[in-house]
């Protein structure tokens, strides 16, 4: 096993107005990443061999985003809100069962 028992690392790249991709800073993934961290730490579930939230850069899928992937599984989800990362948190990295309409399609 690794150090965390999962590790989430959520697209907070923000292009400029204008740019011709979308981003997920767009979508507020900055702020919402911030309250998935807060949740896990109220939770008990940080620290080593818990789970850990991490910022990333562009993740290349910002079509589809914002976006977010969870190790080690490599689950790739999409949300909007509070609530669908509350569900990720209690079902996936609690439960143990991803969150199937909020996982993005396997790419091509």
């Amino acid at each position: 096993m690794g150090y965390y028992r999962h590790h989430l690392f959520f697209c907070t790249n923000q292009r400029p107005d204008g740019a011709e991709r979308p981003s997920c800073a767009q979508c507020d993934s900055p702020r919402l990443r911030g309250y998935v961290k807060k949740r896990l730490k109220d939770l008990g579930l940080t620290g080593a061999g818990g789970i850990r939230a991490n910022t990333a850069g562009c993740l290349d899928r910002c079509e589809e985003g914002p976006v977010l992937v969870v190790y080690p599984e490599g689950v790739w989800y999409t949300y909007v809100d509070e609530d669908d990362l509350d569900e990720i948190i209690e079902s996936h990295l609690i439960g143990g069962k991803p969150v199937e309409r909020l996982m993005l399609p396997e790419p091509v």
